[in-house]
């Protein structure tokens, strides 16, 4: 992985933890529904733009890199794990 796209996305994912944390004291603290799955929606595209970042950068370096090659097995691998995970993402 790209160091500054891993650098963002740590960043990101602490941020998304600390959120989570909070949550779980919302939860706890038995705070109004509509707030806690406000913040239950927040944390999901903030998970979403982490996990689109990652695979930007998936596609940019080893998905590039296997289509460059001339090893067949490996661009097949290639897309066929990309499109199993976006498939699984859209479910």
């Amino acid at each position: 992985m790209n160091g500054s796209v891993k650098a963002a996305c740590l960043k990101r994912l602490s941020r998304i933890e600390g959120q989570v944390r909070g949550l779980s004291r919302m939860v706890d603290e038995d705070r109004y529904c509509i707030d806690i799955v406000t913040q239950l929606s927040a944390v999901r595209a903030a998970l979403r733009r982490v996990e689109q970042e990652i695979l930007r950068d998936h596609v940019s370096h080893c998905l590039k890199e296997a289509m460059r090659s001339n090893d067949l097995d490996d661009q097949t691998h290639k897309i066929d794990e990309l499109m199993d995970v976006l498939a699984r993402s859209n479910a």
